[in-house]
């Protein structure tokens, strides 16, 4: 007989969460075959589902905000780094009032349960938890995502958030544990896997293969990130579901080092080398800086020997995870931060003040004011912009290569790429930060053509595409923070009203007015791109890093 002994993939050490009591109701406990059982009603798992989607769509973890609060102090850090980590912090403050979401992507619900084999319950535990969520979405002010496809290539919006994804698994013991994401799609589609080979298995290979990537990312997912990566699986599946979990810390409690019956583990050694790169960098929290990165983990998991993935991902500034169990003493949800306004300072001191653009000015006049200033230049906006994202701008194609033409209001607003949550009473929108820009890059060589699109605002980098374009017909565009949606929806947007396509919900073509909205010159009417030195100082990490 040999002296095999089961090996946990994941041996976490002790979890150290703070958890807050919800209700002692629907739980209670029974016998069978002389062991106590904890029983759990439906009613349970519906009510903790809605509260855990309610709280994590406008509440943040007390670390994340720690982190954040931490680069008002550090004096490394550029302007802009301190200015979008304040905006941040005004955001989670207005958010935690608990009438304007954190994010307008109220994102896609994802639940996994880890149920004891000493939990029962009754019915689909997967029913009573979307139903929990379809509440938490219909009875709150967030958005619904999820297209349901009725044919290959026709969808219609489901108008309650389902489906969730939803994973339960089986453990040992008496306790159900949660972790509840609302994973908004902007971060989700920064999510890779690459097929490598042995050959990235050493630190000079491995440290210029992640550079790589991690510089790859761009902007659009709103940082300052929680990066992860995870090297190695027994499958693909299984490599994105660690990077998944990894980004929401879920991992953090690994072992340091690894043994012979392959237990996951973290490589501290090489996480700090990344975050210190990614600092070097430049790339800042969105507009140049040191802040890229809050954290980065890396994850190093046993591996089949002819293969070797390699998974990337990231949570966002918009953190939003959350914890919960069952138990016999009832049921618990991962205490947030509820008063995250004592991590805010006063004001906040710039050495360069906000140029103030009046978007009521005919276009050729905003643009005129627009060209004096460089690229990275802060300008606060007031008046009209026109929002339309990916439906609006197909159909105004459609509408141009129909012969109709441009229409005049697309002509003389800026537009604003975005899609907003539900209103809340008494105000003119709900919370309304900017979506990935470069979905709509495509569009922006045809409408420019058009005399449509002369300054965008968005968030994230574009492709040369846009800047030939806006060289070309004399355009802009202005970078917006991503992340900030509630404080933009609350204090910055003071009326919406629908211009056309009311049937397409949020992404109908609407006019929004606005107050003191904060955005920086990204690319201008000369050619210049702010992101276009970021090839430059990636070849010049690389070689400091000893990489080439």
């Amino acid at each position: 007989m040999d002296n095999w002994q089961y090996q946990d993939p994941f041996p976490l050490a002790q979890d150290n969460t703070v958890f807050k009591k919800i209700t002692p109701d629907f739980v209670s406990t029974t016998n069978f075959e002389g062991k106590t059982v904890v029983k759990v009603e439906p009613e349970g798992l519906k009510l903790l589902a809605k509260q855990a989607f309610r709280d994590v769509s406008h509440l943040l973890r007390t670390a994340h905000l720690e982190q954040q609060a931490a680069i008002l102090e550090d004096p490394e850090a550029s302007d802009n780094d301190k200015y979008v980590a304040f905006e941040m912090l005004r955001n989670a403050a207005i958010a935690a009032e608990g009438v304007f979401p954190t994010c307008q992507d109220t994102g896609t619900a994802i639940v996994m349960g880890k149920k004891g084999q000493a939990v029962w319950t009754d019915g689909s535990d997967a029913a009573a938890l979307s139903e929990g969520i379809r509440e938490a979405y219909l009875e709150n002010n967030l958005r619904y995502s999820q297209n349901a496809p009725l044919t290959m290539f026709q969808e219609v919006n489901t108008k309650c958030n389902l489906p969730a994804q939803i994973d339960i698994l089986s453990t040992p013991g008496d306790q159900y544990s949660f972790l509840f994401m609302a994973k908004g799609g902007g971060s989700a589609n920064k999510t890779y896997l690459f097929q490598e080979t042995k050959a990235v298995l050493n630190e000079k290979s491995m440290l210029a293969f992640m550079l790589e990537k991690m510089v790859s990312l761009g902007t659009a997912a709103c940082p300052p990130y929680h990066l992860a990566f995870v090297v190695g699986g027994t499958s693909a599946e299984a490599n994105l579901k660690t990077v998944k979990l990894a980004t929401a810390k879920y991992y953090d409690n690994l072992p340091t080092q690894g043994n012979d019956s392959g237990q996951a583990f973290r490589d501290v050694e090489l996480e700090a080398k990344l975050l210190k790169a990614s600092q070097d960098l430049g790339i800042g929290a969105q507009f140049g800086g040191k802040y890229f990165c809050l954290d980065v983990r890396v994850i190093r998991l046993p591996r089949h020997g002819a293969s070797c993935p390699v998974g990337i991902g990231v949570s966002c500034s918009a953190d939003r995870n959350i914890k919960a169990k069952i138990n016999a003493d009832g049921i618990f949800l991962e205490q947030l931060e509820e008063h995250p306004e004592r991590f805010l300072p006063e004001s906040l001191q710039s050495s360069t003040e906000a140029v103030q653009i009046d978007l009521n000015m005919p276009m050729d006049e905003i643009r005129a004011i627009l060209t004096k200033y460089p690229v990275a230049t802060r300008v606060m906006l007031n008046g009209d912009i026109v929002v339309a994202r990916d439906i609006a701008h197909a159909k105004l194609k459609e509408r141009l290569d129909s012969g109709e033409g441009m229409p005049d209001y697309f002509k003389d607003h800026p537009v604003y790429y975005a899609g907003p949550a539900k209103t809340p009473e008494g105000y003119a929108c709900g919370s309304c930060g900017p979506t990935t820009s470069g979905r709509m890059d495509p569009y922006v060589p045809i409408f420019q053509a058009e005399g449509g699109s002369m300054v965008m605002l968005g968030k994230g980098n574009r492709t040369k595409v846009v800047t030939d374009a806006c060289k070309k017909f004399g355009g802009f565009y202005l970078g917006s923070i991503g992340g900030p949606a509630a404080r933009l929806g609350k204090e910055c947007i003071t009326a919406l009203k629908v211009l056309e396509y009311p049937e397409l919900g949020m992404e109908a073509i609407q006019l929004m007015t606005v107050r003191d909205f904060p955005a920086f010159i990204i690319v201008d009417d000369k050619g210049n791109d702010f992101f276009s030195d970021l090839s430059e100082r990636y070849q010049a990490l690389r070689k400091k890093m000893n990489l080439d």
